[in-house]
């Protein structure tokens, strides 16, 4: 009796001093993470190999043209670890009305407040979705177009000015990007990965190209941008025009358009640093 009546209470403290260790560390933990997160850099913020984040804000990412949702593969485990609730969207590219009705209906879905990604043509698409919309706290841009109000993309890419042979034109009037250039207009993606991409690429319905852009909600809310130093898809320049002139938190990077596959701890650690903006 006195030996299990020793074991028990031994038992008891060993317990006690495991809590009171694990409490210490997660304390310890949350200090560096809080410390961490007061500055924005292209450099990810990690803890044990994770990188952080303190807010819930959700997130709906949003793809551009040529392609479709899992473009974000390499982004959305990021998010997820730091506990975001995500909805990657799948664009119809068949036009822009259609696509920003497909935001539209994922900010509903998940409900409280949300911040816009969007990669390339996705920018006009993010840009059109949160105007006037509540549950819209922020955008954030990634390598994306953002064009004012009565203005096409066409304005800053016009597909008739591209290289010929880079695109291919299905009867139904939807465009593809050349698989057999598909390589050369991201030199940064792994060439393996590229075929795949080339592959599986979504079409962009060509009158898209043309339509006009609503109100920007750009002018409403917060904006962080991403700008890929190396794009062969939207010049450089232009992506600096979009970032000045809607005020953005900016971050550079050396990379091709797809800056979500070749660069993504960056892009990922730019989307938590924007939760955070708006969760203050």
């Amino acid at each position: 009796m006195q030996y299990e009546k020793y074991s028990q209470n031994f038992l008891g403290a060993l317990c006690l001093a495991v809590i009171l260790i694990v409490t210490l560390s997660l304390t310890t933990q949350a200090g560096i993470a809080n410390a961490q997160n007061k500055t924005i850099s292209t450099e990810p913020n990690e803890i044990n190999g994770k990188i952080t984040n303190a807010t819930k804000i959700n997130i709906v990412l949003v793809h551009g043209a040529g392609a479709d949702a899992s473009s974000w593969s390499k982004v959305i485990p990021i998010l997820l670890n730091a506990g975001h609730k995500i909805i990657a969207v799948q664009l119809p590219l068949h036009s822009l009305a259609d696509d920003v009705a497909t935001v539209k209906r994922a900010i509903d879905l998940l409900g409280g407040p949300t911040i816009l990604v969007g990669h390339s043509y996705g920018g006009e698409v993010i840009s059109n979705a949160a105007y006037n919309n509540p549950n819209v706290k922020g955008l954030v841009y990634i390598a994306a177009l953002a064009p004012k109000e009565g203005q096409s993309i066409s304005s800053f890419t016009d597909p008739t000015k591209f290289p010929k042979g880079s695109l291919i034109i299905d009867r139904g009037g939807f465009a593809y990007i050349n698989p057999n250039l598909f390589h050369n207009s991201f030199p940064d993606i792994d060439p393996a990965q590229a075929k795949i991409l080339a592959v599986t690429q979504k079409p962009i319905k060509m009158s898209i190209f043309t339509e006009k852009s609503g109100p920007p909600a750009w002018k409403q809310l917060p904006t962080w941008y991403q700008l890929s130093e190396n794009d062969r898809n939207i010049a450089p320049a232009v992506e600096r025009l979009f970032a000045k002139q809607m005020n953005a938190t900016t971050i550079s990077l050396p990379s091709s358009h797809l800056s979500l596959l070749s660069h993504p701890k960056e892009v990922a650690q730019l989307i938590l640093n924007a939760t955070k903006g708006v969760a203050k």
